[in-house]
C-alpha cells in the first residue's frame, strides 16, 4: 500500500524476492504536466504488479512519467525500460552513466571476475554467481538504455517540488542523493540506510570507493533535514546515522588491519573470512553465496581504504594471486 508522505509525493514499496534488502522503497513526485519516479525494482513479475499498482494508486499517468535511477543497482534500476514510455527520460547519476552502456557493461564484469579471482575468490563459486547474482540478472537490457546524466547542483522541478542533485559517491560511483530544500527532505537512496549498512565494495572506475564513501558523508551531515527518505526499510534521524556508520567503517577497518597483521599474505577472500559479520551463517563455508560476493567485494574496498591510508601493502604470493601485508611502523 502507498503512503502520501506531502501532497504528490508517494513512497511505493515494491518487494524484492529472495533478497535480504526485501523490499525497495521508490518514491513518485506526481506533477501536472510531468511526474518522476524514483528508483524502480528488480525486473521480475512480483516488482512490476507492485509498481503497476502503486503507480495506478498514486494516479500517475504514464504517459508523462520520468524516471530517475539514483544509482545503477539493479534493484534500482531494473524496470526503468518497462515502465518508461517513448518519449520520457530516464536520469541517473553521471558517475554511473558510462555502465548503462553494453559494451562498458561487459568490460565492467571482465575487470571485476579477474580482480574477485587475484584476490582468492574461488573459480567454483563464481561460477554459479553467473547465473545467481541480482547484479547480474535482474537488471534492464542494457543494450537499449539511453538515460541522461545529472550532475552535482543540477536540478529537476515536478510539479510544485524542485530537487537539487547531490553526488555522493561511494555505494557506485555515481550514487546521487536529491535534496528537496523546500520542505527539508532528503532522499538518500542507499547512501544512507538506517537499520541495514549499505553494500561499500570495489568499482574498477573508482579508486578507494570508502574513502569516496566517507567524505560524501560527510557533504550531507549539515543539510538542514528534516526527513530522510532511503532506499530501503525505515527513516530515522539523519546526523546520528552518519556517526554510526563513521563508526561502523572505522571498526570494519581496524577489524581488517588486524587480520592483515596477524596473517600476513592473505588473499582478500581469506581475510573476509576473518571478520565478523551479521549474516545468518554457521561459518564462512556455510554463507549464502550471493553475500559472500557482497563481503570479499566489502572487503576489498577496506583494504584498499588502509592502502590509502599507508597502513597496508600488497603483494604477490607464489600462486599469483594477491595478498596484503600491514606496514610495519
Amino acid at each position: 500500500m502507498i503512503q502520501e508522505i506531502r501532497p504528490n509525493l508517494y513512497r511505493i514499496p515494491v518487494p524484492l524476492p529472495d533478497n535480504p534488502l526485501k523490499e525497495l522503497n521508490a518514491y513518485l513526485i506526481r506533477g501536472g504536466d510531468r511526474s518522476l519516479l524514483i528508483d524502480t525494482g528488480f525486473r521480475l513479475p512480483p516488482c512490476r504488479q507492485a509498481m503497476e499498482a502503486g503507480l495506478r494508486e498514486a494516479g500517475a499517468d504514464r504517459s508523462r512519467l520520468d524516471i530517475l535511477c539514483t544509482h545503477i543497482h539493479t534493484d534500482h534500476t531494473g524496470q526503468c525500460l518497462d515502465l518508461i514510455a517513448p518519449g520520457r527520460t530516464i536520469y541517473i547519476g553521471a558517475g554511473d552513466y558510462p555502465m548503462t552502456f553494453r559494451s562498458y557493461d561487459a568490460y565492467f564484469w571482465g575487470i571485476t571476475d579477474r580482480r574477485f579471482a587475484r584476490e582468492g575468490f574461488p573459480a567454483a563459486e563464481a561460477r554459479v554467481l553467473l547465473d545467481t547474482n541480482p547484479a547480474r540478472t535482474l537488471g534492464p537490457d542494457l543494450d537499449r538504455l539511453s538515460c541522461m546524466p545529472l550532475s552535482d547542483g543540477d536540478t529537476l522541478t515536478v510539479g510544485d517540488y524542485t530537487l537539487e542533485v547531490m553526488e555522493t559517491p561511494g555505494h557506485t560511483p555515481g550514487q546521487i542523493c536529491l535534496w528537496l530544500a523546500s520542505e527539508g527532505i532528503l532522499f538518500t537512496a542507499d547512501h544512507v540506510l538506517f537499520d541495514i549498512t549499505p553494500n561499500i565494495a570495489m568499482w574498477p572506475n573508482l579508486e578507494n570507493a570508502l574513502g569516496h564513501y566517507l567524505k560524501s558523508l560527510d557533504k550531507i551531515r549539515d543539510l538542514p533535514v528534516r526527513l530522510a527518505l532511503p532506499g530501503h526499510r525505515h527513516s530515522a534521524p539523519l546526523v546520528p546515522r552518519i556517526d554510526a556508520l563513521h563508526a561502523h567503517h572505522r571498526f570494519r577497518a581496524s577489524e581488517t588491519l588486524e587480520a592483515v597483521t596477524r596473517f600476513p599474505g592473505l588473499t582478500a577472500y581469506q581475510i573476509a573470512a576473518r571478520l565478523t559479520w551479521d549474516i545468518r551463517a554457521r561459518d564462512w563455508d556455510h554463507f549464502p553465496l550471493n553475500q559472500k560476493w557482497f563481503a570479499v567485494g566489502e572487503t576489498i574496498a577496506h583494504l584498499e581504504y588502509l592502502l590509502d591510508l599507508g597502513q597496508v601493502v600488497p603483494t604477490t604470493r607464489r600462486d599469483g594471486m594477491m595478498g596484503y601485508e600491514a606496514v610495519k611502523k
